[in-house]
């Protein structure tokens, strides 16, 4: 716990500690880094844009995601995520200025600084060691001998389970909610905004505004438009550091396959 115990502030990620969707620039990146076509993104991409386009709530879209996850070496996408992370810090536009500065500002006043996000840890550690924040409340995908199973432990970090961690933290350190804020830039952020004393919308979509204008909250700019996702390099350097590995969001039919490395654009701008 950090020097003030009487505050915390909630982060999401995302869209508001962040300028672009990780989950999905990640995807890209590892596909890159181990040899896979980029057929395989843009079924995937498909996939999670029709569940949205019939209505499936982003809880939903978030466990399809971890679901193809089943297979993969933890220790492997870990690694990978590392260089991921590297390499967005090295764009210069990884995180989003006027949230970071509220982040250093609840830092440097001693308040108790929670990541909330439906990632998951494996994208999360290397941000979080980078900001200097050691609480994340984030999705849970379940590992078993090594290798993710593609189930969750817990529900996704989305909606009232961001809600629900608020409460956890500010029971755990006798915290009073109405002296914490939170920020966050997606409706599915409402159950925790509306938890604690100060919110602040980064960003947004038009009902969430509306929302915000009602109970009085405070808004941060929107994030801008995020570089293209870095990809790993061709070459003896790239197959040396992400040797083939289990195929990332592979279909049965695919496994084993090899295929040349793909540096074509890739569309990450949706949400998990």
């Amino acid at each position: 716990m950090s020097q003030n115990p009487a505050r915390a502030a909630f982060f999401d990620v995302d869209g508001t500690l962040t300028t672009s969707a990780g989950m999905f620039r990640f995807l890209a990146y590892y596909l890159a880094a181990t040899g896979r076509p980029r057929r395989e993104y843009d079924e995937r991409m498909r996939e999670f844009k029709a569940m949205t386009a019939v209505g499936c709530p982003r809880e939903a879209t978030n466990r399809a995601y971890f679901a193809h996850l089943q297979g993969l070496d933890a220790g492997v996408v870990a690694d990978v995520a590392r260089a991921w992370f590297a390499a967005e810090l090295a764009t210069g536009a990884h995180y989003h200025r006027p949230a970071l500065t509220e982040l250093r500002r609840h830092q440097e006043r001693g308040d108790h600084v929670v990541l909330v996000s439906g990632s998951f840890p494996a994208l999360l550690a290397p941000l979080a060691a980078d900001l200097g924040v050691d609480d994340v409340r984030c999705t849970r995908p379940r590992i078993d001998h090594g290798r993710y199973t593609g189930a969750l432990d817990g529900p996704p970090m989305i909606g009232a389970a961001k809600s629900d961690a608020v409460m956890h933290v500010t029971i755990r350190a006798g915290i009073d909610p109405a002296d914490c804020t939170a920020y966050g830039d997606h409706v599915s952020d409402l159950p925790m905004l509306n938890a604690v004393g100060t919110a602040y919308v980064v960003g947004g979509d038009a009902g969430l505004r509306s929302a915000a204008r009602l109970r009085g909250w405070r808004f941060l700019p929107g994030t801008p438009p995020a570089p293209e996702p870095p990809l790993p390099h061709r070459g003896a350097d790239r197959a040396a550091a992400f040797p083939p590995r289990t195929p990332f969001f592979s279909t049965p039919r695919d496994r084993g396959l090899t295929t040349a490395h793909t540096t074509a654009r890739y569309e990450t701008r949706e949400g998990a």
